[in-house]
């Protein structure tokens, strides 16, 4: 995964309000009015919301008659969680590695 699309990525799940849309859109697809609903902010703010998260890939917008419902795309954020689950593993490997010489040393300080 290039890292621009990473960033693309982690930069649109920043914002808490792109993240509950996300969150309403793994429920299925919506239209902006219904995205909006809960928000106290305008519709002209939830369409530039949902711009950055179709920039970053994770939603697609389609047009049926005049709605234009979005539906969640799920790639991005599998792409992002195997970035995140490589980092952990590599952290993971460190700790185990720190923690043997930890050992190994309080072994020999006895």
């Amino acid at each position: 995964m290039p890292a621009d699309q990473l960033s693309l990525t982690f930069a649109a799940l920043a914002d808490p309000t792109r993240r509950s849309i996300l969150t309403r859109l793994a429920e299925g697809e919506a239209t902006v009015n219904e995205l909006a609903e809960p928000f106290p902010v305008s519709l002209p703010a939830i369409s530039r919301h949902l711009k950055v998260l179709e920039r970053a890939g994770l939603i697609v917008r389609s047009r049926e008659a005049q709605w234009r419902p979005s539906r969640l795309q799920a790639d991005p954020l599998d792409d992002a969680v195997e970035w995140m689950q490589s980092r952990k593993r590599t952290w993971e490997g460190r700790m185990d590695r720190l923690e043997a010489h930890l050992r190994r040393t309080g072994e020999q300080d006895e």
